[in-house]
């Protein structure tokens, strides 16, 4: 996408140019022989994706570091094997850009591009991010068919979003949870309903205190998929 090209040039939120930078160049001892990516992620996946997976932020020493989302993390590590049992994933690892993953007509992203300190960011960062998620969805929409989206900030995040992208909200406003779905349906901008699936973020604060699993995360995958028309057998 020309969209990747340009956004991993920006530089619009100060702090977090600062702290992606500074982990970049001081690293974690693991990884201090690897030159980090230090810019914003791009998206990852097809540009005809029918499924998009949304997250939170990268983090500082995962994608910022690799330059894919939720590579080269312990986040990524749920993330991708759930991703590959429910058949949208041509492998169950994310190592490195390069390492032979594909993803199957799934697009993944987050509503801030960069890796905030204690992977938190702002409001005002967040919406200072919102053009690149809205400029996604434009370019996704001819496709999209589902959104899986990871935790209550993605799940805020995007709800004015899809709302500005020509897709109503239910009334009452669908509440952030695990396991949560709700339709949205087109307005004159759209042809066809959007199917929306709330899922826990796949952070280590969840899956190492077992609120969140890896079996988990994969049923929510495969609900979205069968809702998007992909395959839904596991991948072999």
């Amino acid at each position: 996408m020309e969209l990747d090209e340009a956004l991993i040039d920006c530089r619009a939120c100060p702090r977090l140019v600062a702290w992606r930078e500074r982990v970049a160049r001081e690293k974690r001892a693991a990884f201090r022989d690897e030159e980090y990516w230090g810019r914003p992620v791009p998206g990852f996946g097809p540009a005809d994706a029918a499924l998009l997976i949304v997250g939170l932020a990268p983090a500082a020493h995962g994608a910022n570091r690799t330059g894919r989302m939720f590579t080269g993390d312990r986040s990524g590590e749920v993330l991708y094997a759930a991703l590959h049992e429910a058949g949208l994933a041509s492998q169950p690892t994310a190592t490195r850009t390069g390492d032979g993953l594909e993803l199957f007509g799934t697009r993944i992203t987050s509503p801030v591009h960069c890796a905030p300190p204690e992977n938190k960011p702002t409001v005002v960062e967040r919406d200072t991010c919102r053009h690149w998620l809205e400029q996604e969805l434009d370019l996704l929409s001819p496709t999209l068919r589902s959104v899986v989206v990871l935790g209550g900030f993605g799940w805020q995040a995007l709800l004015p979003v899809l709302a500005a992208a020509g897709w109503a909200i239910p009334v009452p406003r669908p509440r952030f949870g695990h396991g949560a779905h709700a339709v949205l349906a087109p307005t004159e901008r759209r042809e066809r309903p959007l199917q929306l699936f709330g899922c826990y973020h796949v952070s280590q604060q969840n899956t190492f205190t077992g609120r969140l699993t890896r079996e988990m995360v994969t049923d929510v995958l495969r609900d979205a998929g069968r809702a998007a028309g992909l395959p839904a057998t596991p991948a072999g």
